[in-house]
């Protein structure tokens, strides 16, 4: 079993729901609160299991802003488990996720410089490194009816740009997307071969400027704009 996430980068509107969500289920969950620095300061800072990125592709007429969040890849070959000095960080047998065992973790940042993807980040106030746990406390709550089985990102995503499930299965919907869209991972040239997988965007019509079509929108508004005015 390999469980992780499929994002679709064509639907993500990089609202951070996601993020906000993630924190607020975990600062209760698994590695405890995870702490903010001067939250009402002119510089607040904090912990964070997901993080957006924003993205400007292209030139007009043919841009498109491209938001891509970033978390733990839990990836196969994760460097974050094999320079850690105490065992603290660990990856599952069972479903392949990537955890830290807080009462071992001592802070000394090795596992955040082996992360390429900038998925680790110290609690300065615990002193101990935390991360994206897939919300393993969630995920298997028998107390929980199935369909809330899943990471809380996934369910509180407003433009359901994200999927969670096992890649081992080929009849999961993750494993059917990636078929689907041509999912891709996240710098694969470096061997970690990370289980979250991106829906690239697709490709878009460019956006009418001085076509015939252009100039047919453009005098229909302005009759349009010109009978309101009269009115």
């Amino acid at each position: 079993m390999r469980l992780g996430l499929v994002i679709d980068m064509d639907t993500c509107v990089g609202c951070h729901a996601c993020a906000v969500a993630c924190k607020q289920w975990n600062t209760s969950g698994t590695t405890g609160p995870l702490s903010d620095y001067r939250p009402y300061g002119e510089d607040p800072s904090g912990v964070w299991f997901n993080r957006i990125r924003h993205y400007e592709v292209g030139d007009y007429p043919d841009n498109k802003t491209v938001n891509i969040p970033m978390s733990c890849m839990h990836c196969e070959h994760a460097d974050c488990v094999n320079v850690c000095p105490t065992g603290a960080s660990y990856k599952r047998p069972e479903d392949g996720i990537v955890l830290v065992d807080q009462d071992k973790c001592m802070g000394c940042n090795y596992c955040a410089w082996a992360c390429p993807y900038g998925a680790r980040e110290l609690d300065r106030e615990d002193g101990v490194m935390k991360k994206c746990t897939l919300c393993v406390d969630r995920i298997y709550d028998e107390t929980l009816p199935p369909e809330e089985r899943q990471p809380a990102c996934v369910i509180t995503c407003p433009a359901h740009a994200r999927f969670f499930g096992d890649f081992d299965d080929t009849r999961s919907e993750v494993s059917r997307l990636v078929r689907e869209r041509g999912g891709v991972k996240q710098m694969p040239e470096l061997g970690y071969k990370p289980v979250n997988t991106y829906l690239p965007p697709r490709v878009t019509r460019p956006i009418p400027t001085d076509d015939v079509r252009a100039n047919t929108l453009i005098s229909s508004v302005k009759d349009w704009v010109n009978k309101m005015v009269a009115r």
